[in-house]
């Protein structure tokens, strides 16, 4: 029996084919619509990266410089390991090889080689020129030898920050990130100058990654960075570095921070903060360390700077006219405001000048001066020394201070700020200030950055001298200047007196607060110092914190330590003492790089130059100034070293008897061998441990007791 359709079925059917085929037709133009339309961009760029490989071409980052040329920041030769996927014939083998070269897991080597769903994979970066050049050797080897176990593998030169002097003005010259990037410091803030701009080159390969012998190819050259100069000196830097150090162990402080200054430009000389890190090789692994020694306390933190202060409120009370340097006050040890009673910090001073007040840091006198000021003069006085606002500093992460506010000041709130309480200033805003009673009365913007240059050599930008007011009269400030020489002199800066240098400054010793609560023994040391008092060319701020010794005064833990900082810069800088000797000879610096130590030391005597060293070991690796250069006789010379344990005939030296001299004159001694000294007391000494002609190693503490004569 045969089916016959009749016409309507055939219809019926004919009509459900032609719109199947229809919806067919509809998605599939649809779909070519999408593909050639809507996609087509984002297919085009995902077929071109199957066919071509970009390689980024990095900048040399510029490098930062010290006023006189010296390196302190510069970008090194690295190198990035990468492999093909593709390329890797046996993974395990692969890994197996290149595992102990690269100190990597062969388990992680082998995984990021056998995803061949990419082109490339980075096996690890940063990689020392000596490791490129053993797996440079092992290529050759493998490829002479007709092996492939090392196909795929490949060298690229890429960029690493370093450091040439190690832990260095870390804080602020700051650090990068792996990749170049500037993460903390100078470093960060001037990343946009140093950084440059990346090239590329653009070729096409083929399904294995492999370059095609006559592909087409697009190169774009890198712009390198440009570079920065510093107004930091390296010599007065490496002089301020080895006294914080010193001072940081001799007083088993909590931190030192030090600040030099050129009092009449505002040119940052030397900034250091102690501890700090090396930025070759921070420890990114301890995130809280890091970021806590990255911390530029100099121009971030504020504290009671305590009797430093009174150096503006002196200045403040002269030039207000509210006293004068012979005016005579009486110190009974104590003084009454509002109730309160404000203690002076020794023994009573009986009758006394003003001048003798400043040079016996006599409290009861200064809270006499500040409430003779007033609240509105006070404060119009520490505004014109920028107390309580940032100095405007081309270093990032100032802060301002704190000051209260004068609505609400109390007439006690007045006298503490007298003599330094009650307010709080970085230590860059206090030296600012100090620095305009001792020259002339200019208020300065401080700044560190000298020159910005392109990869050219063209200036892009110059640090210069900025005037931001006045603010103590050229006659208060001259006599400003004898006053603080006498304190010096005569008064209770004498640790920092320098025989044949006019030497100026002011000690102080502020409270510190632990959970709000003053604290009863523990406080900051510091010394502020100029010289020559003459014609100030350098300023000196030396804060220690938190010293664990028995006597913590800014006098005993702060002002010897900056004294030494001034004699060397002296010296170093050619000021000649005021004597009636001959101006010592000039001598040219040897180069003492690559010898031993002891070698080092003897070319330097025979040449009339001492040395100061920085780091441990047998071998000196650097040296500043470098070979060549000219210096004053009875210089010294920073030498850098490293290696072994120094030799035999340098293991030890003998401590020297320092019964019956001055902390001062102790210190000195005890320097002067490679030890350091721990105080006991106040006065003359009178015992010693080790005792005297004991053979000890060098850098060895010698804790010393003194007593009053």
């Amino acid at each position: 029996m045969r089916l016959v359709l009749t016409g309507p079925v055939v219809r019926r059917r004919l009509a459900v084919c032609m719109a199947a085929f229809f919806a067919l037709f509809l998605v599939l133009t649809a779909r070519l619509f999408y593909l050639q339309a809507i996609a087509a961009e984002d297919l085009q760029r995902r077929a071109q990266a199957q066919w071509t490989s970009r390689s980024v071409i990095a900048p040399t980052r510029g490098a930062i410089y010290d006023r006189n040329g010296a390196v302190l920041a510069m970008s090194a030769t690295a190198y990035t390991a990468s492999a093909s996927p593709r390329q890797v014939k046996d993974a395990a083998a692969f890994a197996r090889v290149l595992a102990p070269v690269l100190d990597m897991e062969e388990s992680e080597i082998a995984l990021r080689v056998s995803d061949t769903s990419k082109g490339g994979v980075t096996l690890k970066r940063q990689i020392s020129r000596n490791t490129a050049q053993q797996i440079k050797a092992m290529m050759l080897e493998y490829e002479q030898t007709g092996s492939d176990i090392l196909d795929g593998l490949y060298l690229e030169e890429e960029s690493r920050r370093y450091y040439p002097m190690g832990a260095f003005a870390a804080q602020l010259l700051g650090l990068t990130t792996i990749d170049g990037v500037g993460q903390a410091g100078l470093e960060q803030s001037l990343n946009d100058y140093l950084s440059g701009r990346a090239g590329s080159i653009l070729e096409e390969i083929d399904g294995k990654g492999r370059e095609l012998s006559y592909g087409a190819s697009e190169y774009v050259p890198a712009v390198d960075g440009g570079s920065v100069t510093l107004t930091i000196d390296a010599s007065i830097q490496s002089f301020a570095e080895s006294a914080a150090r010193e001072a940081l162990a001799v007083n088993n402080a909590k931190s030192v921070r030090v600040l030099v200054m050129q009092p009449q430009t505002g040119e940052i000389l030397a900034l250091v903060c102690k501890p700090d890190y090396d930025p070759n090789d921070p420890p990114r692994d301890d995130v809280a360390t890091l970021t806590q020694r990255m911390r530029n306390a100099v121009v971030a933190d504020a504290y009671e700077p305590g009797s430093t202060f009174k150096i503006l409120t002196a200045a403040a009370a002269l030039d207000a006219g509210v006293t004068n340097a012979n005016e005579g006050f009486y110190c009974s040890g104590s003084i009454y405001v509002e109730g309160g009673r404000i203690r002076c910090w020794g023994e009573p001073h009986g009758a006394e000048t003003m001048a003798e007040a400043l040079e016996n840091s006599c409290n009861p006198v200064f809270v006499e001066l500040g409430l003779r000021l007033g609240v509105e003069r006070f404060y119009d006085y520490m505004e014109r020394f920028g107390v309580g606002t940032s100095t405007g500093v081309d270093i990032p992460g100032e802060g301002g201070g704190i000051v209260i506010d004068e609505s609400v000041v109390k007439r006690v709130d007045l006298a503490r700020i007298g003599f330094g309480q009650s307010v709080a200033v970085t230590p860059i805003q206090l030296l600012t200030a100090a620095c305009s009673v001792v020259n002339g009365g200019k208020l300065l913007r401080p700044y560190v950055v000298a020159e910005i240059a392109s990869e050219s050599g063209e200036v892009i930008e110059r640090g210069q001298t900025v005037v931001r007011g006045q603010t103590v009269s050229a006659q208060t400030s001259a006599l400003m200047r004898q006053l603080l020489e006498n304190v010096v002199s005569d008064g209770g800066g004498r640790n920092a007196y320098l025989e044949g240098y006019r030497v100026g400054g002011k000690t102080g010793t502020a409270q510190v607060y632990v959970d709000g609560a003053i604290s009863a023994d523990k406080h900051i040391g510091s010394f502020i110092g100029f010289a020559p008092m003459d014609d100030p060319q350098i300023a000196v701020l030396f804060i220690v914190d938190e010293a664990d010794v028995p006597v913590d005064f800014g006098s005993t833990t702060a002002a010897p330590f900056a004294r030494d900082i001034l004699e060397k810069s002296l010296i170093y800088l050619g000021v000649a003492p005021e004597t009636d000797a001959e101006p010592l000879a000039q001598v040219e610096v040897p180069d003492v790089t690559g010898q031993t130590v002891s070698e080092a030391v003897d070319r330097l005597e025979d040449a009339g130059l001492g040395h100061v060293l920085s780091g441990t070991g047998a071998a000196v690796i650097g040296q500043l100034p470098a070979a060549g250069a000219g210096m004053t006789e009875g210089s010294l010379v920073m030498l850098y070293v490293e290696g072994e344990a120094m030799a035999d005939e340098n293991d030890r030296v003998t401590v020297p008897d320092v019964k019956g001299m001055s902390v001062v004159e102790a210190n000195r001694l005890l320097r002067s061998c490679g030890l350091t000294m721990r105080v006991q007391g106040g006065g003359l000494a009178v015992s010693q441990s080790p005792a005297a002609q004991t053979r000890v190693t060098p850098t060895t503490c010698v804790t010393v007791t003194f007593e009053p004569p």
